[in-house]
C-alpha cells in the first residue's frame, strides 16, 4: 500500500485526469476479463475511473464481461424490472441487447461518497424495425469493499429520435473514443 493510499486504488497525481489508456479496457479478448480493481473509499479520480470503466464494459455488449463487475448476489432495479445475482444480470443484458440494437452509451459522474456513486447517462439504439431512440437515465450504485457493485438502481426514459438527431457515432461495439473537451455528457438533450 502506498502512503495514505488504498492497495487497490490507482493513484493519480493531484490535478491530473485519467488518460484514455487508464479508462478503457481490452475489448478484443475472447474470454471475459474482470474489470480493473477500483475499490472504495472513492475519491474524485477513482470515481471518474469507475464510471468510465463501467461505460466501456457496457459498450462491449458482452453480458459475461459486464456481470463480472457485480457481486454474485447483486440486486438491481432497472426501470420496473428487478434482477438479483449474476445469472439474472447476464440474462437481463442478453435480452436488452437483443432488443436495443447498435447500442452506444455515455455515462457521467453526478456525485459520490466513500462507497456509492451516482451517474447520469444517455444511450442511443434502434429496434428491429429501425425506430431510433435516445434513452436518458440516472443510476445509483453501491459497492462492496472489493469494488464490486452490490446494488444498482436505474431510472430510464426513452425518447424517439430521427436519424439526423443522433449524437453517438463511434464504431460499436467498443469504447467511446477520448472526448474533446470535458468528459461525459455535454448537455441535457
Amino acid at each position: 500500500m502506498t502512503a495514505g493510499g488504498h492497495p487497490n486504488r490507482p493513484r493519480l497525481p493531484p490535478g491530473s485526469h485519467p488518460s484514455e489508456s487508464e479508462t478503457t479496457m481490452n475489448t478484443t479478448a475472447s474470454i471475459p476479463t474482470a474489470p480493473p480493481v477500483i475499490a472504495p473509499p472513492f475519491i474524485l479520480e477513482t470515481a471518474l475511473l469507475k464510471v468510465r470503466a463501467a461505460e466501456d464494459a457496457w459498450n462491449t455488449r458482452d453480458p459475461d464481461r459486464v456481470a463480472l463487475a457485480y457481486t454474485e448476489d447483486s440486486v438491481w432495479r432497472n426501470r420496473s424490472e428487478f434482477v438479483t445475482g449474476r445469472d439474472q444480470i447476464r440474462a437481463f443484458l442478453r435480452g436488452k441487447w437483443e432488443r436495443e440494437l447498435d447500442y452506444r452509451l455515455v455515462k457521467a459522474l453526478w456525485a459520490f461518497t466513500a462507497d456509492r456513486i451516482a451517474v447520469r447517462f444517455q444511450y442511443e439504439w434502434h429496434d428491429h424495425v429501425g425506430n431510433r431512440f435516445r434513452s436518458y437515465g440516472n443510476e445509483l450504485w453501491e459497492f462492496d469493499e472489493r469494488g464490486l457493485m452490490c446494488r444498482r438502481e436505474a431510472s430510464i426514459n426513452d425518447v424517439p429520435i430521427a436519424e439526423s438527431e443522433r449524437k453517438f457515432f463511434w464504431p460499436a461495439p467498443g469504447p467511446r473514443p477520448p472526448a474533446r473537451g470535458p468528459p461525459g455528457i455535454p448537455d441535457v438533450k
